[in-house]
C-alpha cells in the first residue's frame, strides 16, 4: 500500500519514461507533486525503492527504472492519480465507535505509519478494526498499520497495528506520531529541546532525526499495540 503522494511520484515517473525515455530530475518531481524542497522528493523515492516500485541504477545520473505500479491505481486527467486535498494539521483523529459496554470498540485504521523513513499517513474512512474497549484510554483514538523496522527495539514491527490517542501533549521519550513539516508522518520516540525537537527510533541502524519545532505537529501518542499472526 502506497501514501498519496508515493503513488502520485510513482505513475509521474513511469509516464516520463515511457515519454522521454529519461526518469525526471528531483526538481521536476518536486514541481509535478508541489513540494516545497527537494527533500521531501528524496523521502519519497528512497520510500519507493524500499517497497520495491522502484531502483536505482548505478553510475548513471537521473536513472530511476519503474519496478511494478499499485494494482489499484486510480487515475484522474492525463493518467495521474488523482490529488489528494492538502494535508491538514490535525488530519487523522476520528472517535472510537463502542458495541457496548465490555464489548470490543471499533477504532478507524487510518492507513500505515512509518516506523522508518516517513510517509504520508492516509486518513480513511472505511476501514475499520476491533480493538479491546480496556486498552483505549480517555478521548479519541485511531489505529495505524507500521511500515519499517525502525522502531524493533521497542517490540514494534513491520505490519504492526499501532493504537494512537489523539492529541499533541507527551512527555519526553514517549512514542508518538509526528507529522513533519505538514507532509509526511513517522512513528518514533520524541525528545522535546529549546527550539528543536528530536524524533529518536529504537533501531541503532537509524540516527536521530533533528527538526525545528515549528515544523512537527504531534499527531497523538501511542498507547497500544495489535500484532496479527
Amino acid at each position: 500500500m502506497l501514501t498519496r503522494k508515493q503513488h502520485e511520484l510513482l505513475v509521474f515517473i513511469n509516464d516520463r519514461i515511457g515519454e522521454t525515455g529519461v526518469s525526471p530530475s528531483f526538481d521536476e518531481m518536486k514541481d509535478a507533486l508541489e513540494l516545497r524542497s527537494k527533500s521531501g522528493v528524496h523521502r519519497l523515492v528512497s520510500g519507493l525503492e524500499e517497497r520495491g516500485f522502484i531502483r536505482r541504477l548505478a553510475h548513471k545520473a537521473r536513472a530511476l527504472e519503474v519496478m511494478r505500479l499499485p494494482e489499484d491505481a486510480a487515475y484522474g486527467d492525463g493518467g495521474l492519480p488523482k490529488r489528494a486535498p492538502a494535508q491538514r494539521s490535525k488530519p487523522l483523529a476520528a472517535r472510537a465507535i463502542a458495541n457496548g459496554t465490555g464489548s470490543p470498540s471499533q477504532l478507524p485504521l487510518q492507513g500505515r505509519i512509518a516506523a522508518g523513513r516517513p510517509i504520508e499517513a492516509l486518513n480513511s474512512e472505511h476501514n475499520f478494526i476491533d480493538v479491546p474497549a480496556d486498552l483505549l484510554g480517555r478521548g479519541d483514538h485511531y489505529a495505524l498499520e507500521v511500515s519499517g523496522d525502525s522502531m524493533v527495539g521497542d517490540g514494534i514491527m513491520d505490519g504492526d497495528l499501532v493504537i494512537i490517542q489523539e492529541g499533541a501533549r507527551f512527555n519526553n521519550n514517549d512514542i508518538v506520531v509526528a507529522l513533519v513539516r505538514r507532509e509526511e508522518a513517522t512513528l518514533k520516540h520524541i525528545e522535546r529541546q529549546p527550539n528543536r525537537i528530536i524524533l529518536r527510533a529504537s533501531n541503532p541502524d537509524y540516527p536521530p532525526q533533528e527538526h525545528p519545532t515549528q515544523d512537527i505537529d504531534v499527531q497523538g501518542r501511542l498507547i497500544g499495540l495489535i500484532r496479527r499472526y
